[in-house]
């Protein structure tokens, strides 16, 4: 332990140690669709609430007539970076039951967080970094997807090789916050 008591940071898994979120991606970089479908696989296998799998993507990789549609929609912030990715990633929940207001599965977007972490760790193992992100017009790309009821548009991933330099300090809440925040008046000091 530290002196603060958590863990030493050498003892977390170089996959989670080293993750981070790109600011820029290399736009000379560009995944295969078996890499992609690799991604997603590790999406496919996360854990999910009953088994239910409660999550859709859709995938286009740069360069393909669909992932301008995809640009189309990026609020400026985003598409000044998210743009160059390898692939978006359009990251989908299922909360409803079809043609119902019956909830699907409260924890669809619990389920569909794990999936896109297994996506990000498998594209960490694959020397790839992920960014993912909300500035994006979500009823205009609701439509243009023409998504499903009962499904929402989430969030979105870019995926690539990150331009720039490598993973910056990171600074994160204490460890003892994360498990006392709730139960506290939100002082870590406590």
């Amino acid at each position: 332990m530290t002196a603060d008591g958590t863990p030493p940071l050498s003892e977390l898994h170089d996959l989670l140690r080293t993750r981070f979120s790109p600011l820029a991606f290399d736009p000379r970089h560009s995944l295969s669709s078996a890499e992609v479908d690799l991604l997603l696989e590790a999406a496919r296998w996360a854990p999910s609430a009953g088994n239910s799998q409660p999550w859709a993507f859709v995938a286009e990789r740069r360069g393909e007539p669909a992932h301008a549609q995809l640009v189309r929609h990026l609020a400026g912030s985003s598409r000044r970076w998210a743009s160059s990715a390898s692939v978006l990633i359009v990251n989908i929940s299922h909360r409803f039951v079809d043609d119902t207001t019956m909830e699907y599965s409260e924890f669809a977007d619990y389920d569909l967080g794990q999936a896109v972490a297994h996506l990000t760790l498998q594209a960490q193992a694959m020397g790839l970094a992920c960014r993912q992100f909300r500035a994006f017009d979500l009823p205009a790309l609701s439509e243009e997807l023409s998504v499903s009821p009962g499904w929402f548009i989430v969030s979105m991933v870019a995926v690539g090789v990150p331009a720039g330099p490598g993973a910056p300090q990171r600074d994160r809440r204490t460890l003892r916050s994360l498990v006392t925040a709730p139960f506290t008046d939100g002082d870590d000091d406590v």
